[in-house]
């Protein structure tokens, strides 16, 4: 696989006999990845919150490809209890996991909670992936070449997250800094994740990626965004390609970091990016990785095989 500025899906090889799973993958940047990696004969979960939205985006998956192997199972990554049966489901099934896209994320909504009592942003785009990581890493250990993808953002820029008060309980809630702060999160994880995985001997590698300026569902909070969508974003399949190469580049090494190549990294093609210096703090990293397990009672414990 050539390293070109110009990487997109015709620089995925053919992934029959992989087992993938993508959140949030019924619109936008996860649905347009599911797609390629479906086409590419890989068995793909649409693991998402509404069914309907979910069967509708394989029936338009298979107009286009009759023959892709797409399987429906329902996640909630705001609901906990959700994150354990969907887990549990999944493992009734699969004895591998070759691919974990965590995908799904919620973009400056009005002040609310999870089920879990959790601040809605960081409950959803980083304690539910946090808690479904920790479920399925035993069988991407096994699974040899297997990799875990956390989708951030620019915004991470804006973020600084106040460990002791994640939830906004005692600050005046600001969407965009809430935002900000689950999407530095995400980097946090992939960061303290893979060093986690690689003290205990793990083939496990964890990467990032972050689309861009791309036109889809997760702007329809924001009306400034929507109008200048239209100017300025990316199309989805485009906005995906970051995240396809950061879970199949051959290339890519744990702790990597995927954009677009363009100005401001708002478009273009995928490139290995950097983060800001405060994503790059490992005694924050291991903080929110502390909280984290405590607030969703999962810790990164499995059976090593033997050698």
């Amino acid at each position: 696989m050539k390293n070109t500025n110009k990487w997109n899906s015709k620089n995925i090889p053919d992934q029959s006999g992989r087992v993938v799973i993508v959140t949030g993958s019924s619109s936008g940047i996860g649905y347009e990845a599911a797609k390629v990696l479906a086409e590419k004969n890989a068995k793909v979960i649409i693991a998402v919150r509404n069914l309907d939205k979910g069967n509708k985006a394989i029936e338009k998956i298979k107009s286009g490809r009759p023959g892709t192997d797409l399987e429906l199972m329902q996640l909630d990554l705001s609901d906990l209890s959700s994150v354990k049966k969907f887990v549990e489901d999944f493992k009734s099934k699969y004895s591998k996991l070759d691919l974990l896209i965590n995908n799904a994320g919620v973009m400056i909504p009005p002040y609310s909670k999870t089920k879990d009592g959790f601040e809605l942003q960081m409950g959803t785009n980083h304690l539910g992936h946090f808690a479904l990581s920790l479920q399925l890493v035993d069988l991407l250990d096994t699974t040899e070449g297997s990799r875990i993808v956390n989708v951030s953002s620019a915004a991470h820029k804006y973020g600084n997250i106040n460990i002791d008060d994640l939830t906004w309980e005692r600050r005046k809630y600001k969407a965009w800094r809430a935002y900000g702060d689950s999407k530095i999160a995400n980097l946090y994880f992939t960061f303290e994740l893979q060093k986690q995985l690689d003290s205990i001997g793990s083939k496990v590698k964890v990467t990032a990626a972050h689309p861009g300026w791309t036109a889809t569902d997760l702007q329809r909070h924001s009306g400034l965004f929507s109008f200048l969508n239209r100017f300025f974003a990316m199309e989805g399949w485009q906005g995906a390609l970051p995240t396809l190469r950061a879970a199949i580049d051959p290339e890519a090494n744990g702790g990597d970091y995927f954009g677009p190549e363009g100005f401001q990294e708002w478009k273009g093609y995928p490139v290995k990016v950097g983060t800001n210096d405060l994503a790059k703090d490992s005694s924050i990293a291991k903080k929110l990785w502390e909280v984290s397990e405590q607030l969703t009672n999962q810790k990164l414990v499995f059976e090593k095989q033997p050698a």
